[in-house]
């Protein structure tokens, strides 16, 4: 019976090693990384807003001006950049509306009561923040300010946070197809014709993903104004760059790829994005990597497509499309590097 038992144990153990072998144990670790990160992230770049250098014009005599942007200037923190002209009310309003700044203060030098241009549609509580900001800084000087909202989000859209969700949809729709192709077919393609196919489903995948995103956010939910088309676009492109973007680095590291691509969309991409908390109330590591990031850049133009008649646009633009182009290049490239020469488009299967 000892040797029976001795027998089973020394099998128990046995079996135990190879269930949870190096290569397993070094992927555990990775996700355990991950996760830490992911905490991380969002606490480090979400926990304690503050504005931070918001850009303000600021509308006054020169004299007067003067005095006033040194004294939002010097303010505790540095929440304002008012160093921003305009020539006057109309003109500080369409920088507004054109989102070269955040908001504008037009100064009465005749009086005390001022008013403050905002934009909801840019994000409800970067707006909030700059109210307050700016009407403490104004009581301080027995002065009142009216706020104006020159570019309102939508009634249905809580604190403007529809665009937010709805690219963070699209970059999920993006990653899970590329991962799904990995987990049916191998996470590197065998040659540089099949990644090609990839990329062709993934093109058909983005587009159709587009536009259902697009319909969902608009005529359905009535969550996103804007045109319909202008968020598909945006749509099938942040899906496609997502997408990309996994394939590309699952044929650099293999399953491990998809891993990567979750920590650089999802992980840092996400709390960067300009959401719950656009640019300038999130700390300087998120306010720099957001607009270079897939979920940032396309937060940006889906605002501007709902609320801002599409302006400034070409910047975040460049960005996704980058993403794009470079990840289905490196597809491409990783391929025909494990491949060899060989990349016919003639094969029918999308390994």
């Amino acid at each position: 019976m000892d040797r029976i038992a001795g027998y089973g144990t020394a099998d128990s153990r046995a079996e135990a090693r190879g269930a949870v072998t190096p290569r397993a144990a070094l992927l555990v670790l990775g996700v355990l990384l991950l996760h830490l990160a992911f905490i991380a992230s969002y606490l480090g770049a979400l926990h304690d807003p503050e504005p931070d250098g918001v850009p303000l014009a600021v509308v006054a005599p020169d004299d007067m001006r003067d005095r006033l942007v040194s004294r939002l200037d010097a303010l505790p923190g540095g929440p304002l950049d008012p160093d921003h002209r305009a020539k006057d009310a109309e003109d500080a309003r369409r920088q507004v509306e054109r989102r070269d700044v955040d908001g504008a203060l037009i100064v009465d030098p005749g009086g005390t009561a001022d008013i403050l241009y905002v934009a909801t549609g840019g994000g409800s509580s970067l707006a909030q923040a700059l109210t307050d900001v700016v009407r403490e800084a104004e009581a301080a000087e027995q002065r009142s300010v009216t706020v104006e909202d020159v570019a309102p989000a939508g009634e249905r859209d809580s604190r403007g946070l529809s665009a937010f969700y709805l690219i963070v949809g699209w970059c999920v729709g993006g990653y899970l197809c590329a991962a799904a192709l990995a987990v049916s077919a191998g996470a590197r393609p065998a040659t540089a014709g099949r990644a090609v196919r990839r990329l062709v489903l993934l093109g058909v995948y983005a587009v159709l993903a587009g536009l259902a995103g697009a319909v969902l956010a608009g005529p359905v939910l009535d969550a996103l104004p804007g045109r319909v088309l202008a968020l598909a676009g945006l749509g099938a492109l942040v899906v496609f760059a997502t997408g990309a973007l996994t394939l590309a680095l699952q044929g650099l590291m293999g399953i491990i790829g998809i891993g990567v691509a979750l920590l650089i969309v999802v992980v840092l991409g996400n709390p960067s994005a300009g959401g719950p908390y656009p640019y300038p109330l999130l700390p300087p590591f998120w306010q720099a990597i957001g607009p270079a990031l897939i979920p940032g850049a396309g937060t940006w133009i889906a605002r501007s497509i709902a609320y801002f008649d599409g302006r400034a646009v070409l910047g975040p633009l460049l960005v996704l499309t980058a993403w794009a182009v470079a990840g289905a290049v490196c597809t491409v490239l990783f391929a025909r590097m494990r491949g060899g020469p060989r990349s016919s488009l003639d094969e029918l299967s999308f390994q």
